[in-house]
């Protein structure tokens, strides 16, 4: 039986491409997992309740200045790859694989010194600092965005990939989706979401949206406010239902688990600009308007969002230009011009890569078969 070792954490968007390439490589081979994460990181839930076997690193990551906590954070990541490599020899691994956060530095480095074939999957245009660092000695990097190319030194390693996406949000279908939802199947869909916590700006923007298209017959939104935010959306909006219905077509709601019923459903999207979110956007050629995380490391966001824009898949507005009128200006634009619409569906489906969990997965497969044949 393959084994498999995957690192990555901190935030979903290491975590759930991680879980996705394991999926897809147990779907071409019979292997046993191990994923190695931090002890303060988000994996710490999300691994274990997805069935893998799990262990930690004490591990965190560096402040973006000189910090006599830097000098401890280096002092714990020296003795985690201590640690990473009894891991390693202990579970023996056919391949190692890196999806971002600090705590694969440690991971792959050691299974690198160990002998043991090793990539990363980078998923934004702008490269994390442990994936630019781990580029320069794992045996090939795997490449979300074509773009992402020119910001690493050494070329010879780098293979576009695209963003591995769950089968689930290849498989939806609109009709399915606006039943399962209780949406009308007639009207045009708008889909709102800034990930599990929410994103203020967003949301305050939507007061006026949602105000707006009131009483509106022909159109429908679906805003998913986040569980930090919802309470205080919808205390802003006069006359809303106890079940967050607010007018002829709202439905406002903390969380929704349907979400690739969801973008199955609609007709158009506002969303951040995570390179999960946008991977899965593109693989179902959702037109969108995005707001950039403003916070994200190096400005991250922004760049995977001009990306989508620059091929015409997408519209943009910065955060801190954010506001209702502005996002509502945007909304009515593309919803009375169907061609305009058609088109940004037609370049978001270009974008999209379906087929990225398994190419990656062939990908390190193939590292591994190739260092068996090796020795």
């Amino acid at each position: 039986m393959r084994r498999v070792i995957i690192s990555g954490g901190g935030t979903g968007g290491h975590i759930y491409p991680a879980i996705t390439i394991a999926r897809a490589i147990a779907d071409i081979e019979p292997t046993e997992f191990l994923y190695v994460g931090s002890k303060i990181g988000l994996e710490n839930t999300l691994i274990p309740n997805e069935g893998f076997p799990f262990v930690t690193l004490d591990v965190r990551g560096l402040e973006r200045k000189i910090s006599f906590r830097n000098f401890i954070t280096l002092g714990k990541t020296a003795g985690s790859v201590l640690k990473a490599e009894r891991i390693i020899h202990k579970f023996k691994p056919d391949v190692a694989i890196g999806t971002g956060g600090f705590v694969c530095g440690p991971v792959l480095l050691a299974a690198s010194l160990s002998g043991v074939p090793t990539m990363v999957q980078e998923q934004n245009v702008i490269p994390g600092v442990t994936n630019t660092i781990l580029s320069r000695f794992v045996r090939c990097v795997a490449l979300g965005y074509e773009e992402a190319a020119e910001r690493f030194k050494n070329k010879k390693n780098l293979v576009y990939t695209g963003n591995p996406v769950r089968k689930d949000i290849l498989t939806g279908t609109r009709e399915h989706g606006r039943a399962l939802l209780g949406l009308d199947p007639d009207k045009f869909t708008l889909l709102v979401a800034g990930g599990s916590r929410g994103a203020r700006t967003i949301n305050n923007a939507m007061i006026e949206v949602h105000r707006y298209f009131r009483d509106s017959e022909d159109i429908q939104i679906l805003h998913v406010t986040g569980d930090h935010e919802y309470d205080r959306v919808v205390s802003q909006l006069e006359g809303i239902d106890g079940k967050g219905r607010y007018g002829a077509g709202s439905h406002i709601i903390p969380y929704l688990h349907h979400m690739p019923e969801a973008l199955a459903a609609a007709d158009l999207a506002v969303y951040r600009a995570g390179a999960v979110g946008l991977a899965e956007l593109t693989v179902r050629g959702l037109p969108a308007i995005l707001i950039p995380y403003p916070y994200a490391a190096e400005d991250h966001q922004r760049y995977n969002a001009q990306a989508l824009v620059m091929c015409g898949a997408a519209k943009m507005i910065l955060d801190k230009m954010l506001n209702g009128h502005e996002l509502l200006d945007e909304i009515i634009h593309l919803k009375n011009d169907p061609a305009a619409l058609a088109r940004m569906a037609k370049a978001s489906k270009s974008k999209g890569r379906p087929q990225a969990a398994h190419d990656i997965a062939e990908l390190a497969l193939s590292i591994a078969r190739g260092s068996e044949k090796r020795q």
